[in-house]
């Protein structure tokens, strides 16, 4: 019978980063994040709709911090009877605003608070530039908070989002802020469905409504924000997926996403796996990465293999991962482990067979440490 690896116990750094986690959370309130891809797509109106079930159904103690309807009536009738805090007020340069009274909620401290548009920056003046950073002090004197926000203001984000639409957004979150949330509930609806709500004037006022139309609501604007939005919440949920497995021991394979792992070498050159993978990711609308093992002494000679390697995997779009170890089938294996890869693809050995009877064959063993996980072996070339 096949020897059985032993499930590995977590490293040092697991354990410390694990330990870190419940020490953060530990009496800290909950953040549920509602987040869209544009104006009007229903954030603010899911997010107040939730406040009045939470306070009609459920009897829990919710009030309003901050909320910003723009005018739209839908929303302003999801205000109802829920309390709110009262801002407060603050001058500046001869005009006056109203702010969110973090202070106040957390003297008020109820169960539940809601605080639109997370990426809101503060008048100058205030304890904190952005709110944000009101919403974690709210946390951590341990109330929960519902939250809005649009994906183009994640920090890291900018610059694509100016590309697309050709508008910079000034008001950013960290992209750490996102990890933040406990739970992300995305705002979905098709790009034509809300250029009609803007057409009916319910996102804008009719008078702004065709500039908005010809500027940044536009079809393709839209449909390209959507996408962000979209794949940045299947990410939070992996990383969400990643951290319970982490911090609960699973060592078994879930098999939640398709992910394709090609096995690169400086042996021999990777190009026909490299395509072969690139092809079998875009069947399975699956995530793929090349996994190479590094080595101290690469010759010229495998440096120049792993360079057009290298140079392709650039051009298919397939990112690259280095691992180390001095057991090259075992390096591969705990990696598609951890990254939950649902399908390897290596080439035929590049050992003679009088290595591998001393050595063992890379795929032999890489297979026989991967059960679960599916291994296609390639021929390196034709």
């Amino acid at each position: 019978m096949p020897h059985e690896e032993p499930p590995k116990k977590p490293t040092p750094e697991e354990l410390l980063a694990r330990v870190q986690r419940e020490e953060r959370k530990a009496g800290r309130g909950r953040l549920k994040l509602f987040l869209g891809f544009a104006a009007g797509v229903g954030k603010t109106y899911e997010m107040l709709s939730e406040a009045n079930r939470r306070k009609g159904e459920r009897g829990q103690d919710v009030v309003i911090g901050f909320v910003v309807t723009h005018g739209r009536e839908g929303t302003q009738a999801q205000i109802g009877d829920l309390e709110i805090v009262p801002r407060k007020t603050m001058e500046y340069r001869g005009s006056t605003f109203e702010e969110m009274d973090a202070a106040a909620v957390i003297a008020r401290h109820p169960k539940w608070v809601v605080v639109d548009e997370l990426a809101h920056t503060n008048i100058p003046g205030s304890p904190h530039e952005k709110r944000y950073e009101d919403v974690l002090d709210i946390l951590a004197a341990g109330i929960n908070v519902l939250s809005t926000m649009n994906v183009q203001h994640l920090e890291s984000l900018n610059d694509t989002v100016q590309q697309i639409t050709g508008i910079k957004v000034r008001e950013t979150v960290p992209d750490w802020v996102l990890g933040e949330a406990d739970e992300i509930v995305s705002i979905d609806i098709t790009p034509r469905a809300l250029i009609h709500r803007l057409e009916r004037g319910d996102v804008y006022p009719q008078e702004k409504v065709p500039q908005a139309l010809s500027n940044f609501f536009t079809e393709g604007n839209l449909s390209a924000l959507r996408e962000i939005a979209l794949r940045e919440v299947a990410s939070e949920v992996d990383r969400s997926v990643q951290t319970y497995r982490a911090d609960n021991d699973v060592t078994e394979l879930w098999q939640t996403q398709e992910r394709v792992m090609v096995c690169i070498s400086p042996d021999k050159p990777s190009d026909r796996l490299l395509r072969r993978g690139w092809r079998i990711a875009r069947v399975l609308h699956a995530e793929i990465v090349a996994v190479y093992v590094a080595d101290d002494k690469v010759s010229s000679a495998q440096q120049k293999v792993l360079d057009t390697d290298f140079a392709l995997a650039s051009r298919l779009n397939i990112r690259l991962e280095q691992v180390t170890g001095r057991d090259v089938a075992a390096a591969l294996a705990e990696y598609a482990h951890k990254s939950q890869v649902t399908e390897i693809i290596i080439g035929h050995s590049g050992r003679s067979a009088w290595q591998e009877t001393l050595q063992g064959s890379i795929v032999s063993k890489l297979i026989r440490q991967v059960r679960g996980i599916d291994v296609l072996v390639v021929a390196n070339s034709l």
